[in-house]
């Protein structure tokens, strides 16, 4: 009888061991989410964790104004990798990955790219590890933003935002990258002798960038001549024309690509020719 009891008292500990063993699959209650955009001559990527408002006051309250770091999210802090050196809230930033830690204020939030990715939310923060700090103004949403959003806003080749937005409260600070000198030393290697020189990209960089007319329309010409079958190509040729205010050639050049455009079966390409002639005409 003895045995027996010692016996049942071992498989009852081994079935209690064996259910306190199992788990359960719930979602997490600040998902995960990373995201990622192309920019300049890289790419920027933001890994943070989404936590939501579920009927609590948010700023001020669950995270606190005027009090020590937050981790700009939950869990382990918002992390920030740049694919190049950039310029953050106006500080430069090498290439490399960030934790990103804020302290928000009623009028004015201080930024911080910590240097130190490894610590559990902002346990062990120390300002020492900071690599910079800024200073950049909340602004009142119209509607409430139920879970913390982080997004890139505004993206341009040299330019971009990113706004940080949750309740009925958002922060943008700017990054750019200088990547004019890069792209022109570029150009300048791929305009040497040969055969296959890159008219097309040198000139759409000198058009969307403001820079050299002139020198934009001679390599778009000469991109024509190699492909006078590609409708983007002498689109693009029309746009600087028209830009130079050569609205007769720019005409001429816009009717050409439509032609080919519509040969094609391209009618994105028909639309944007038949747009610019209508505007040069009038």
């Amino acid at each position: 009888m003895k045995k027996l009891s010692i016996a049942l008292a071992l498989f009852s500990a081994g079935l209690l061991t064996t259910l306190q063993a199992q788990t359960i699959e719930t979602p997490a209650p600040s998902p995960l989410q990373t995201i990622k955009q192309e920019f300049a001559l890289s790419d920027v990527s933001i890994t943070y964790s989404r936590p939501s408002m579920k009927g609590r006051k948010v700023m001020g309250d669950l995270v606190p104004f005027n009090s020590s770091v937050w981790r700009t999210g939950a869990n382990q802090p918002t992390k920030i990798t740049f694919g190049e050196d950039v310029t953050v809230g106006g500080n430069k930033v090498p290439k490399g990955e960030y934790a990103l830690y804020t302290i928000p204020a009623k009028d004015e939030w201080t930024v911080i790219l910590s240097k130190n990715t490894t610590l559990w939310g902002s346990t062990g923060y120390q300002q020492t590890d900071d690599l910079i700090r800024f200073k950049a103004k909340p602004v009142a949403l119209p509607l409430d933003v139920e879970s913390f959003t982080i997004q890139f806003a505004n993206v341009k080749p040299q330019s971009m935002d990113i706004q940080l937005m949750w309740e009925k409260t958002g922060v943008s600070f700017p990054i750019t990258a200088e990547i004019d000198n890069r792209i022109t030393k570029q150009i300048e290697a791929a305009m040497s002798p040969g055969d296959r020189r890159p008219y097309f990209e040198a000139a759409s960089y000198y058009y969307e960038s403001g820079k050299d007319m002139k020198q934009a329309l001679e390599w778009a010409s000469k991109a024509v001549e190699q492909n006078p079958d590609r409708y983007w190509i002498e689109h693009l040729k029309a746009k600087i024309q028209m830009k130079m205010g050569d609205k007769k050639g720019a005409v001429e050049s816009a009717t050409r690509s439509m032609a080919n455009a519509k040969t094609q079966k391209n009618p994105d390409y028909v639309s944007l020719n038949e747009k610019l002639i209508s505007q040069a005409k009038n």
